[in-house]
């Protein structure tokens, strides 16, 4: 069982706080083994392994457990000493009806510290944000960063960097996947059940979805589309001509749908001179590249608007709100900001044409502030700082 250490010690800095630790995350993305890395520090630092409850509801086991009060009822019975803390860790609570109940009971009634986990947004949009406010932190887990993929892949395997990240992009970074490395067959039908996985249980099921094919058509061009500007009328455009007609409000719904199962991000955009948010024009990025390759079947997509994809979600594993910036008519690829500090960035394969380096540097020049700038590229080169604008190969950017 490898470490996920960004996430393991947000859940230890949070640990023993009277605060309900929320895991959100892609099905598959590793959040049942984050809890297991978590149980078994919690043993490790002295924890009594009865004092430690630990539901999976995805599991047989618990499957007549469909209601608060049978939730209720079997953590009560199962807290044996009322002087010592006991520590409760549910994963896929959403499948429990009203859980909300049950957890707010037990943080205001009894010595426990509380782990949840679930698939999909509405864990949080749901009654608990309502009875629960002020005491929650949600933990945002993602697939494997790069950097984290490079750390999964067995020490005795021969391939170099660039041979690692290209297996990267094409197969994505869900922790199974690099189990499956050595028989590559394995992998697309993998990702394939994991998708419908999710469509079905998270999408379809939960917000009971009439017309199944039209929300996979609008997540194919999503998928199709990542880093360019998308409006629901593009969308619909695309829809209408390919015989699909629908209305935008629908399409609204859908990849708010989308949104919430983490299958897709959103990034607006932000006018940088009039420091205002823009209302439409936002670009999506998609959760996984192993599931977009398969959804789009691997067709040619633009280099720049991948490697864009993987540092949108890089920044935001990182902690960044990220948006689009608008500077006049030009466009920054992300203002990355944080309560106090803010990073501006361009992304791109490379800089070597001076055309291309021109069209990426004039948007950052026009920056009338101070703080930092730089331009994400493949580059291998020794020439990097035009004017305090900071030019970073991708691969180290990743491995930071």
């Amino acid at each position: 069982m490898k470490n996920r250490d960004l996430y393991l010690n947000q859940l230890i800095k949070f640990r023993d706080k009277k605060l309900i630790k929320v895991i959100t995350g892609l099905r598959r993305s590793g959040k049942s083994t984050l809890l297991s890395l978590f149980e078994k520090h919690l043993i490790a630092s002295g924890v009594d392994k009865n004092h430690i409850i630990r539901m999976n509801f995805e599991s047989f086991e618990f499957d007549e457990i469909t209601s608060y009060k049978d939730l209720h009822g079997y953590i009560r019975e199962r807290i044996i000493d009322k002087s010592k803390k006991h520590y409760i860790i549910l994963d896929e609570v959403q499948q429990v009806s009203c859980w909300e109940r049950a957890i707010n009971s037990f943080l205001v009634d009894a010595n426990v510290d509380i782990y949840i986990t679930g698939s999909n947004a509405y864990l949080l949009s749901s009654e608990l944000s309502t009875l629960l406010s002020g005491r929650y932190v949600e933990v945002k887990m993602q697939p494997l960063s790069f950097k984290e993929y490079l750390d999964f892949l067995p020490l005795n395997r021969e391939s170099n960097l660039s041979e690692e990240f290209n297996q990267y992009i094409q197969y994505g970074g869900l922790p199974i996947v690099v189990e499956l490395l050595d028989n590559p067959k394995t992998i697309g039908p993998f990702l394939e059940g994991v998708y419908n996985t999710v469509i079905m249980k998270d999408v379809i099921e939960r917000n009971g979805v009439r017309d199944a094919a039209l929300l996979e058509s609008i997540l194919k061009f999503i998928a199709a589309n990542i880093g360019s500007i998308v409006s629901t009328k593009k969308i619909s455009d695309y829809l209408t001509s390919s015989g699909r007609k629908t209305t935008s409000d629908t399409i609204d719904n859908y990849l708010k749908m989308l949104e919430n199962a983490f299958i897709i991000y959103k990034a607006n955009r932000y006018d940088l001179k009039g420091k205002m948010f823009l209302k439409t024009l936002e670009k999506y990025y998609i959760v996984d590249m192993g599931i977009r390759n398969q959804l789009t079947g691997l067709r040619n997509t633009d280099y720049g608007y991948v490697l864009e994809n993987l540092v949108y979600l890089e920044l935001i594993r990182r902690g960044y709100e990220v948006a689009i910036g608008k500077i006049g008519s030009w466009e920054v690829d992300f203002v990355a900001t944080k309560p106090n500090e803010k990073i501006y960035y361009q992304v791109t394969a490379s800089i070597l044409d001076e055309t291309t380096r021109r069209r990426e540097l004039r948007p950052l020049r026009s920056i009338s502030d101070n703080y930092p700038k730089y331009i994400l590229t493949m580059d291998q080169t020794i020439f990097n700082d035009y004017s305090g604008i900071k030019v970073q190969n991708i691969l180290d950017f990743l491995r930071e």
